[in-house]
């Protein structure tokens, strides 16, 4: 067991559907859970650029950073400490959506959804995500949509 921290960055995507905002959620068959995506710094990149490639490899999705939202540390499952910086990330106007129809497993996610809010803080498996979720809906007066 190593007490080096663990640096990883992700993100609560939005987008509006006929008026109706939602979020991207995606599901872990390795740990069996529902998580906002994200992933492990690699050497030499910004937290930035690993939420934007972490994102393109877990979804397919190209996105666009907004503002961050607070960063959320706890020990992960080897026992290493860890924190994960997260944006509000918006899909660019230029670029497709990638819907869950669409979408094409791998390695790290093998489903996604687009769900409301509120589905995705009943759904998302850790507490942490679901206060990542609120904030970014809070923060942004986005709470209710």
């Amino acid at each position: 067991m190593s007490n080096k921290q663990v640096k990883a960055s992700g993100g609560t995507v939005i987008r509006t559907v006929e008026g109706q905002l939602e979020v991207l959620v995606v599901h872990r068959p390795r740990y069996n859970d529902w998580s906002l995506p994200k992933g492990k710094r690699e050497v030499n990149e910004t937290d930035e650029d690993c939420a934007l490639r972490e994102l393109v490899e877990e979804t397919g999705q190209v996105v666009e950073l907004q503002d961050e939202l607070s960063p959320v540390e706890y020990i992960d499952h080897k026992g290493r400490p860890k924190i994960v910086r997260y944006w509000l990330m918006t899909v660019p106007l230029h670029e497709p959506m990638v819907e869950a129809s669409t979408f094409e497993a791998n390695e790290e996610v093998d489903e996604l959804r687009w769900v409301t809010a509120s589905t995705a803080q009943t759904l998302l498996t850790y507490p942490r995500d679901a206060d990542v979720v609120h904030e970014g809906m809070d923060r942004f007066g986005l709470l209710g949509q």
